[in-house]
């Protein structure tokens, strides 16, 4: 055996450095060194877009502001004239009357109340 056979055979493989996490690859940066990259790091160079994939091209900013305004706008739309929510005791004929027309029958409960105030 020569001698550069024998350092061939004999040579360490590095191992490369990984996180305490799972032993992920930490591509040889200490956790430190990494916080301070994350800190040192400006809001534009935070993702760079190859250009490949639409799926994976990062929202402008004005697509931000525009899908946290749309996702404010989910629900029921406010009303001017506010309802408020009791507890009340009926009858079961009085709510199998209401209810055998369907969805609504709330409403409508409300609305025959009304018709009463009218004409009480």
């Amino acid at each position: 055996m020569t001698k550069s056979e024998s350092s061939v055979s004999e040579k360490r493989t590095k191992k490369k450095p990984t996180s305490a996490l799972n032993d992920l690859p930490t591509n040889g940066m200490s956790r430190e060194e990494i916080l301070c990259a994350l800190k040192n790091q400006k809001p534009s160079d935070f993702y760079v877009w190859d250009g490949k994939d639409e799926d994976e091209k990062p929202l402008t900013p004005k697509e931000m502001a525009d899908g946290l305004l749309a996702s404010k706008k989910r629900g029921r739309p406010f009303s001017a004239a506010t309802k408020e929510q009791i507890a009340i005791r009926l009858d079961p004929e009085v709510l199998d009357a209401f209810r055998k027309d369907g969805p609504g029958w709330q409403t409508r409960i409300n609305d025959a109340l009304k018709d009463w105030l009218k004409h009480h």
